[in-house]
Order: structure tokens, then C-alpha cells, then sequence
């Protein structure tokens, strides 16, 4: 909880943000040309395919990869509670070496059980700079301009990182395009979050905490790109725990949103440490997100989904997030898409 001077204040830089940043109705911002012209022409056939996803069991696919806050541990367990409480069908996909077989969120170059977005309902990204060969590459890009929803977690902001080549706009691209917002800086490891919810009757936000510490840190993304309503909002702790007399620091930003591509739902959330996952309200956020992107809403209670962890989740520690030097791109590797009728191939 907001200690009551600081805690104020904060709740004070709140209001002046919603007031900047949230006015109703909400803003229309132009989405990027990359995908505009692959949006207007699915946006029918986007409605389409939703009525036929809210008739039938959802197949939920999670793309993990992120090397440093553990993802590939983190969505299995969220997948099991899906699967659990929930009914839902759930593939995941993870990134694996190639030499080795072994899973190893490090390895950038490479990512095992893309092919279930070919008929997943709804994907959920938690990657981090990859560097994907043409062909996995294509397979995300093809699902993100199909008119389904997408749910993408802190680091799915900057999913790639390739060095130069056509597929260099995807480094900041992808995550403006499809989340709202690409990297652009945090509030520092040493700290954390006090996250504030700001529209608390939206489905999302039901059963959610009124405020809860996030040990995540805070990351700067005002402004949103393209049609984004923050939900909830954070400010900056110093320390790894809530400080008794709540005292934060920086600028407010949104730490949960929903963005409209067309037709297709976008839930996104910066936060996703691994302790983060331990909290009723964080588990919550993210099972009420994927049902709100799913078209679901309806059947989120008043109180939020159930979240009750099935057998055990110790938050694993966090990994250093230095790439190997050896997955730099190869020069001698083209990474042009090469089947030019993508929906996202682009010149631009």
C-alpha cells in the first residue's frame, strides 16, 4: 500500500497523467504504414474469425525467449492454470539450441513450436531480442497481421534485435505495431513498482487490487503508439520492496494496457519478473487479459478469474541479460523475408 504523504503525491502525478494521457474517448493515434495496409483489408475477416474463437475451446499458444526474466519458466505456469481452472487447450513454444537440443532462453537464433500459431486462438509473446531465421520469423510476423488477438509481456516490446537487413524495422516495428510501444528505457534493476489500477470497471482489472508491488522495474513507454487505453499505472521504487512511506520517484507510466489493431485485441503488460508471479493481482491481470483478448470478457467474474497456482511456482531467480557474443548475426545469412506476399513484407 501507498504510504499516506507519498502515497498522495503519487496518486496526485496520477491524475495529472490520466488527465494528459487518458482522455475520453479514447485517443486514435495513425498506425504505422507497415501495418496498416495488412490490417484494412483483414479487419472483416478478423470479426469473423472471433465469433467463430468465442464458440469453441481456445487454443492459447506462449512464445517465451527472453534471457533474462525467465519466461520459459513463468508461462508454463500460467499455461497450467489455463488449462486447470479454465478449460482452455495450450501449446508452448520455446527457444531451444540447436546444437544441443536443450532449451536455453539465450540461444537468439532459434525457437521450437512456432508452428501452433498456425491455429492458436491467441498468442502470448515473452521474448527478447531475438535474431530468428526468415522462416520463424515469417510465422510471427504472419500470425501478428492475421486478425487474431495477442497478448505480449515486458520484453515482447523489443522481441528482435537483428543488426541491419530488411528485417531491422522489426527491432522497434513489432513492438509498436502490434503492443504500442517499442524499448526505450527503464527505472533501474535496484528498483520496483507500486502499481496503481486507473480503470478499475474495465473486465480486466476485476478482482485486480486496488494498488500491489510489482518487483519489476519500472519501464518508461509514454507515449503509446496507436489506439492504447492504460489500465494500470506505476511509479518507481527505490528498492527491491515497498517503501513504508511510499515514496517513489520518475515519471508515471502505464504498466498495463489495451491496444485495438482493426478488429484484433492487444493486451500488453511491462510487468513479468518472476516475483511478480507470486502475487494473486499479477496472475490475475494476465488471466483476465487473455480472457478479455479472446473476446471473453462475459465470463470474467465480478471477483476475477481463478488463479490458484497449480502444485507449486517458486520464482526462479532472474539471468543475466547479456546475449552470447557467438548468436550475433551470421553476414554470410540473408534476413529478407522471402515470400514477398506476406501480409508484412515491406520494403519501407
Amino acid at each position: 500500500m501507498l504510504g499516506n504523504g507519498h502515497g498522495a503525491n503519487l496518486l496526485t502525478r496520477i491524475a495529472s497523467f490520466e488527465s494528459v494521457n487518458m482522455p475520453r474517448p479514447r485517443r486514435h493515434l495513425a498506425l504505422g504504414l507497415i501495418f496498416t495496409c495488412a490490417l484494412v483489408p483483414l479487419a472483416a475477416k478478423g470479426a469473423d474469425d472471433a465469433a467463430q474463437r468465442a464458440t469453441r475451446t481456445p487454443h492459447v499458444v506462449f512464445v517465451t525467449g527472453d534471457c533474462e526474466y525467465r519466461s520459459e519458466v513463468t508461462m508454463p505456469m500460467i499455461a497450467k492454470i489455463l488449462e486447470t481452472h479454465h478449460g482452455m487447450r495450450t501449446s508452448i513454444a520455446y527457444a531451444v539450441d540447436e546444437k544441443t537440443g536443450e532449451r536455453a532462453p539465450k540461444y537468439l537464433a532459434n525457437i521450437e513450436g512456432l508452428d501452433a500459431l498456425a491455429s492458436a486462438d491467441l498468442a502470448v509473446f515473452f521474448i527478447r531480442f531475438r535474431q530468428l531465421p526468415d522462416a520463424q520469423l515469417k510465422q510471427i510476423l504472419d500470425y501478428a497481421s492475421s486478425g487474431k488477438p495477442a497478448v505480449g509481456l515486458r520484453t515482447a516490446t523489443h522481441s528482435f534485435r537483428y543488426s541491419g537487413g530488411p528485417n531491422a524495422k522489426w527491432n522497434d516495428g513489432f513492438g509498436q505495431e502490434v503492443f504500442g510501444q517499442r524499448w526505450i528505457h527503464h527505472h533501474g534493476h535496484d528498483s520496483s513498482t507500486n502499481v496503481y489500477v486507473a480503470v478499475g470497471d474495465h473486465p480486466i482489472c476485476r478482482g485486480l487490487a486496488p494498488q500491489f508491488h510489482a518487483r519489476s522495474w519500472l519501464y518508461h513507454v509514454v507515449p503509446l503508439v496507436g489506439d492504447c487505453t492504460p489500465l494500470l499505472l506505476g511509479g518507481a521504487v527505490k528498492g527491491e520492496t515497498p517503501r513504508k512511506d511510499g515514496a517513489t520517484f520518475g515519471t508515471v507510466n502505464p504498466v498495463a494496457w489495451t491496444k485495438m489493431r482493426g478488429d484484433a485485441r492487444t493486451f500488453f503488460t511491462t510487468l513479468g519478473h518472476p516475483q511478480d508471479f507470486a502475487d494473486e493481482s499479477m496472475r490475475r491481470l494476465l488471466v483476465n487479459g487473455i480472457y478479455w483478448a479472446l473476446g471473453r470478457e462475459a465470463q470474467i467474474p465480478a471477483g476475477g478469474t481463478n488463479v490458484e497456482i497449480v502444485g507449486e511456482y517458486v520464482p526462479p531467480p532472474t539471468t543475466r541479460a547479456v546475449p552470447d557474443p557467438t548468436l550475433r548475426p551470421d553476414p554470410e545469412r540473408s534476413y529478407a523475408v522471402e515470400d514477398e506476399g506476406s501480409p508484412l513484407a515491406s520494403g519501407n
